[in-house]
């Protein structure tokens, strides 16, 4: 599996763990790998594969690793975005944003193996994928801070 791959998968997961309390969401981890595969057809009338998990038990033990390193993480990344973000305070953003920004902040400040622009550059990729219009842009701005 591509890094680009575990790291949307990692988006995912976190981004589902989100909307539970606390004490739910080791729960909820385990359950990103029991989701059923979904699928759509986009306009052009191609079949496109939205979530499918079909992971190696090692890739999915590091991803569960990961997201859990990057939850405890949590309250400090949140401090770090409202420190840059003028106006948008983390409460305020939608979570699409607000997890692809805790992903990359976290990859940025503690992951040695991922190059700032690596981190940014892929954070936008998904803010195009998964964000809305102005997504990619606001993602690149509150990380082109922090750098």
């Amino acid at each position: 599996m591509t890094r680009r791959e575990l790291r949307e998968h990692c988006f995912k997961m976190l981004f589902c763990a989100d909307f539970y309390p606390a004490e739910e969401k080791e729960d909820q981890l385990e359950r990103y790998f029991l989701a059923p595969e979904e699928d759509e057809t986009t306009p052009e009338g191609v079949d496109e594969i939205l979530h499918k998990v079909e992971l190696k038990e090692k890739d999915s033990d590091l991803l569960k690793e990961r997201a859990e390193m990057i939850m405890v993480k949590i309250p400090e990344l949140d401090e770090m975005i409202n420190q840059v973000a003028e106006g948008w305070k983390t409460r305020r953003m939608g979570k699409v944003e607000l997890t692809i920004l805790r992903l990359a902040l976290y990859e940025m400040k503690y992951d040695d193996t991922i190059p700032d622009k690596v981190a940014i550059n892929e954070a936008v990729e998904l803010a195009k994928k998964f964000g809305g219009n102005d997504s990619p842009a606001f993602v690149n701005g509150i990380l082109a801070k922090l750098v």
